[in-house]
């Protein structure tokens, strides 16, 4: 007789069951492509990548990366006018690539001398070096290379009906949790204009200084520019292949007209790229992602803009599906920051379903720093944004908020308090219906600015429909109306402050101040790459987080102390004191009949603490154990121990004690132990070191097992099934807490004490 192989009662086919769970999984949500370079599925090695050269004659450039001059695309000869300085290209070209990859990961060697080395290479040698460093190289020489020292952050503001209200009340929130800058589309083309004066006013409530764009068709983002409401863009977008940029009907010299237009009225720009957008537009010429994106950078830098949107953006779920490919979007963007550009680090794109990959991604630019971290995050649920979900949304902002405080890494944000975010927001849409009114755009209801307020996102809300937007969106356009009206509406309706806040930000236009490299703004000053240099050269130097800015990230919702844990116990302890009495009798006597069982308590129990980790009165626990016990023919006694808290030891202390040699030991938390005379501290019977999990029931089966060891027989061990919970993230900071209350009661060499037990509900 053979064995047949098992077969899976689902799929019918022979296969390990692992892979069954794995596929319940939501990894397997995500696809992944095999490395095809021919087909542009290369992160670091296209088919036809160049290697890198450069030749000068008499001043000029006769080829450069392989290609001769004659040979040259529009992208190459704008990059080898603008960008390569011929001063320096030569010196900086002939040194080897694994010398300059060792320079961006050394602390000797200062950023500015590698950002000059820099403006004299070639993209492939820009991307020959970077793809040289591991993961780990690219983030550390990405912390040094980044231009502006503090980092900052970006967030979405949008939402699936473009309504204004909501769109007020969620950028004035986006400004509370700290947004250097707020970004908005819309889901229907012609509401721009009603979603960017929404956004202009909530941005403007608590602070001023977050800067706003709106993302919209070129033309029309350049007219809502003028008109005041943005005080940035960064939807200029530009391509590694020709016929990727000429597929657009954009050139570099038009991309470039755009970028002086945006900086001739006090505009603050930046480009787009990212990682397969040529692949996703048919245009890959068989090259790699990285290289491509090399060439949008020095495009970029040639084109004069002050920074750029990067690390794959709509890219970025297909380059992580190749093998590398997230590690490339951390290459391409330490070009950028070699470069000397702002850089905002995608982590927009959503580009896993899988939590885990998710996380993994933002960790090293949120430990790296960044001038901005994402761009942007989804501060509206998942639904909500009109860019797609983000990596991180709404619903995971506070996960955000607690890896900056796990790591001590400042990602640009900061905790609000739930009071604090419903005045905002109630704010915001008062400001803004204020000046709707005032504008003669509409009324909104009290109905509809309640439901608004409260809302988490616009499946919540009763207010603007898709059609009423549309009218107030062409009423704009069509009056000429500019952020000078709205401004006044708001100064006219007693919303004085946000109408100097919103006024700030105009005024900074005027000075330009803001157009520097990597411009923010913080407590009402420009802060940039000119007076905010980078300037880490090792540990100790660069970004540190202040005391002050510490304590913020630190100052998330939920976090135990001390004094809350006695606080609940407190309130507890009146209902335990009607149902138990324990009265002190005495040093402990040193054995009882050979049926004894002695419960061996803690210092604080039934004194600071009344309630076990899964909410069981004590006085509950006590009784389940003792009728197990009796139940089982033993007898019982129950041993305050006072020298010590530790489990084992409670139970080893009270197996001693006991006539039968075993006992039980039990913290007040619900941790059990049955422990024998005779045995090691830690070498029990059997264990409860689940406690929040831990049933009357298992309580009462315990105490049964003990009388059945002290009888001399062998039970079956209780086994409390987890189900393969995490419960330490749960409960850890609460049992460490409790531990410390309990051992602030213990002293050295003190004797334990009879208790007199009253069960005072068995007894009414």
């Amino acid at each position: 007789m053979t064995d047949q192989p098992e077969i899976d009662a689902v799929s019918g086919a022979n296969r390990w069951r692992r892979f069954a769970d794995w596929d319940e999984r939501p990894l397997r949500l995500d696809r992944f492509a095999v490395e095809d370079p021919e087909n542009g599925f290369a992160a670091f090695k296209g088919a036809r990548d160049p290697a890198p050269g450069l030749q000068i004659e008499k001043g000029r450039i006769v080829s450069m990366d392989g290609t001769a001059l004659a040979d040259f695309d529009m992208i190459d000869a704008f990059v080898a006018e603008h960008h390569l300085d011929l001063e320096m290209a030569e010196t900086a070209m002939a040194i080897p690539s694994e010398r300059l990859a060792r320079m961006l990961v050394d602390v000797a060697v200062p950023r500015t001398e590698l950002t000059r080395l820099a403006h004299g290479l070639t993209p492939a040698k820009l991307a020959e070096v970077v793809a040289q460093l591991s993961s780990i190289e690219l983030a550390f020489a990405f912390s040094k290379m980044r231009t502006r020292k503090t980092p900052g952050n970006q967030g979405h503001v949008t939402n699936a009906k473009d309504d204004p209200l909501q769109l007020a009340a969620d950028a004035a929130i986006a400004v509370a949790f700290g947004f250097d800058e707020v970004e908005t589309t819309m889901r229907v083309a012609r509401n721009a204009w009603s979603n960017a004066l929404a956004c202009a006013v909530g941005v403007s409530v608590g602070r001023w200084g977050t800067l706003f764009q709106c993302a919209s068709e070129e033309a029309e983002e350049l007219q809502i520019g003028m008109a005041g409401f943005t005080s940035y863009a960064e939807t200029v977008s530009v391509y590694g292949t020709e016929r990727a940029f000429t597929d657009g009907d954009d050139t570099p010299w038009s991309k470039a007209f755009l970028a002086a237009a945006y900086a001739s009225r006090g505009i603050k720009m930046r480009c787009t790229s990212g990682a397969a957008s040529e692949l996703l537009m048919g245009f890959h010429e068989s090259k790699s992602l990285l290289y491509l994106e090399a060439r949008c950078l020095c495009l970029q830098r040639a084109m004069g803009v002050q920074g750029t949107q990067n690390g794959g953006i709509d890219g970025a779920p297909l380059a992580a599906s190749m093998p590398g490919g997230v590690r490339e979007l951390m290459a391409e963007n330490l070009i950028a920051a070699w470069l000397d550009l702002e850089c905002a680090t995608g982590n927009d794109a959503r580009h896993s379903e899988s939590e885990i990959r998710v996380g993994a991604k933002i960790l090293p630019f949120l430990i790296a720093g960044s001038d901005l971290v994402c761009s942007g995050m989804g501060s509206i649920l998942k639904y909500d944004n009109s860019f797609n979900p983000s990596s991180f949304n709404g619903e995971e902002m506070e996960d955000f908020l607690v890896l900056q405080r796990d790591f001590e890494a400042d990602g640009g944000l900061t905790s609000v308090e739930e009071a604090t975010a419903l005045d905002v927001r109630r704010r915001a849409i008062e400001a803004l219906a204020a000046v709707l009114d005032e504008l003669g755009l509409g009324t909104p209801t009290a109905a509809m600015k309640r439901s608004v307020a409260v809302a988490s996102g616009s499946n919540d809300t009763d207010s603007y429909l898709p059609r009423d937007v549309a009218l107030i969106s062409d009423r704009i356009k069509a009056q000429g109306i500019n952020v000078l009206d709205v401004i006044k509406a708001l100064a006219a309706r007693g919303f004085r402050e946000e109408a100097q806040n919103l006024l700030n930000v105009v005024r900074l236009r005027v000075s330009g101040d803001y157009l520097q490299t990597a411009a923010v703004v913080r407590d009402g000053h420009v802060v940039s790459a000119v007076n905010d240099p980078n300037d880490y050269v090792g540990p100790g130097t660069g970004y540190r987080l202040s005391d002050a800015r510490r304590r913020e990230l630190a100052a998330i919702r939920d976090v135990l102390t001390r004094e809350e844990v006695l606080r609940t116990e407190a309130a507890f302890a009146p209902a335990e004191a009607a149902r138990i009495s324990y009265k002190t009798l005495g040093p402990a006597a040193s054995k009882g009949p050979a049926s004894e069982i002695v419960i061996g308590i803690s210092p604080a129990f039934g004194i600071k603490l009344f309630q076990t980790l899964a909410g069981h009165p004590l006085s509950a626990v006590l009784r389940a154990l003792s009728e197990g016990i009796r139940a089982k023919g033993g007898t019982v006694r129950v041993v305050r121990m006072r020298h010590t808290a530790d489990t084992s030891f409670l139970g080893l202390s009270a197996a001693r004690l006991a006539g039968s040699g075993v006992g039980i030991g039990l913290q007040a938390k619900g941790t059990a132990v049955i422990h024998q005379a005779d045995r090691l501290p830690h070498h029990n019977l059997e264990l409860f070191s689940n406690a929040p999990i831990t049933s009357l029931a298992h309580y009462r089966s315990f105490g049964e097992n003990a009388a059945v060891y002290a009888a001399g027989e062998m039970p079956e061990p209780v086994v409390v099934p987890t189900g393969g919970m995490a419960l330490g993230a749960r409960y850890h900071a609460q049992v460490a807490l409790i531990y410390a209350i309990e051992t602030a009661l213990a002293e050295d060499g003190a004797q334990p004490e009879d208790l007199e037990v009253a069960d005072l509900e068995a007894t009414s």
